[in-house]
């Protein structure tokens, strides 16, 4: 199999997830139940009391976007593949596909007093994700270079800046979780927006 039929392959699987991954969190939030509804008003209370699954989606769709985008710009510079890289987009996506069950336990728990567990495991996945990038990212230039010559040093070591950034705030937030839940809750968001606004102003 030629290099570009194996990343064609793999870029298509690699998608899948992604779609399949994001699909899997508007399917969390269910239609109120017509038995439980009498009225209008009970309807609209009924929707307004779903807002905890509506941010917890928003919240999780932002972030599996910016990671599809960053993994999209990567494949775009890849003109061969590894068995270690490989395994480590394979990791990758296997934490992407888990996100879906902490954003439903965010969605449960963010309106009750057993909010801050709920985030500190949301946050937990974070780090374990921000790890799957680093070796990812890794993969790509060692123990062979896989990256065209369009992808520069300087390009490949923002790279990496970005995902130690990312580690480094996720633990954090983590950590800060314990104590200040919401807190650490509005600065993930302020990042993965952040990170939408440098990505619209990067020069491709």
């Amino acid at each position: 199999m030629t290099e570009n039929k194996s990343l064609a392959r793999l870029e298509m699987f690699s998608d899948g997830v992604f779609a399949i991954a994001i699909t899997l969190l508007i399917l969390e939030i269910k239609v109120p139940p017509i038995d439980s509804i009498h009225s209008v008003n009970d309807l609209v209370n009924a929707l307004i009391h779903l807002w905890p699954s509506f941010f917890a989606f928003f919240y999780s769709f932002g972030g599996i976007l910016v990671q599809w985008v960053i993994h999209h710009n990567t494949f775009n510079h890849l003109n061969k593949t590894s068995r270690p890289f490989l395994y480590t987009n394979g990791f990758l996506l296997l934490t992407i596909v888990f996100f879906p069950f902490p954003t439903a336990f965010l969605a449960e728990y963010i309106n009750t007093e057993y909010a801050m567990p709920a985030i500190v495991f949301y946050g937990m996945a974070s780090v374990v994700n921000s790890l799957a990038w680093f070796l990812f990212i890794r993969s790509i230039q060692k123990p062979k270079r896989l990256l065209n010559n369009a992808f520069s040093h300087e390009q490949y070591n923002k790279l990496k800046t970005s995902n130690r950034f990312a580690f480094v705030i996720y633990s954090s937030t983590t950590i800060l979780a314990i104590w200040l839940p919401y807190t650490a809750l509005i600065i993930n968001i302020a990042v993965w927006m952040l990170w939408i606004w440098l990505s619209l102003n990067e020069k491709e």
